[in-house]
């Protein structure tokens, strides 16, 4: 393993980051809150509990999971579609440097980059609702599971994308979505039995529901459920990323 080539890719990515630090600060900030105004006093409101924790509180891992899979998926496909747009990649791929060690440099720094932001809005949340976290080792664990899953997918977008668009396509069109269905503001329990089940189909919803587990306990899925879910979803993207670098597909192509 060539550290230094680790390190080397994850400075580089973090100082990007940290030049619009406060940009990067300040928008989940701002976004968290306009979410509380909108949820938690609008239909809070008229939603006094959910499962038996106030639909303030209730909201929040659901807002964690929705920041960090959209930060995580962007930070990672624009990390390594730049490379590929600048013709820099080649120089990449011509140093003494393995695809695990590319891929850890860039999912490592995109992982952080959410990690950051899930962190942000957590702390922005306790200024609206009282929270206890039940299981904050749980938490912690999810949060980085989930940080780590959407980078490597987000590092396969950033190969596959031809464009800037078809760099915002799948993030905004498909996992966007994905997360607003897959009960982060309300409890799948709350639907009819039909949309239950069509609802049991969006693997958005086993990461929602161990996420919120740790906070409060309780979750719409089994925990085992959602832990095979990120394990097989991690896996697989880890297997795609493996099988790229071995053809060269969208890489050298």
């Amino acid at each position: 393993m060539n550290f230094q080539a680790v390190k080397s890719i994850y400075i580089f990515e973090m100082a990007r980051f940290f030049r619009t630090l406060m940009q990067s600060f300040i928008s989940p900030v701002i976004s968290t809150s306009l979410y509380f105004v909108v949820f938690g006093t609008a239909i809070g409101s008229r939603i006094q509990e959910v499962e038996g924790v106030g639909y303030g509180a209730f909201i929040v891992p659901g807002l964690i999971m929705l920041s960090v899979m959209t930060q995580a998926t962007s930070n990672a496909s624009f990390g390594i579609y730049f490379p590929k747009f600048i013709g820099t990649i080649y120089e990449l791929l011509s140093a003494p440097v393995s695809f695990l060690e590319i891929t850890i440099g860039y999912v490592g720094a995109a992982a952080t980059k959410a990690m950051f932001i899930g962190l942000v809005i957590l702390g922005t949340s306790f200024l609206f609702v009282d929270i206890t976290i039940q299981h904050p080792i749980a938490m912690f664990a999810f949060l980085t599971l989930t940080c780590l899953s959407f980078s490597l997918l987000g590092f396969i977008i950033g190969i596959w994308a031809g464009n800037f668009e078809q760099l915002q396509l799948i993030p905004l069109l498909i996992i966007t979505p994905l997360v607003f269905l897959g009960g982060s503001f309300y409890s799948v329990s709350m639907l009819p039995p039909v949309w239950q089940t069509i609802t049991m189909f969006n693997p958005v919803v086993y990461l929602i529901s161990g996420f919120r587990w740790s906070f409060f306990g309780t979750a719409d899925v089994p925990i085992g459920l959602s832990l095979f879910a990120i394990a097989l979803f991690t896996a697989l993207c880890v297997g795609v990323i493996a099988w790229i670098f071995k053809t060269g597909w969208r890489i050298r192509q």
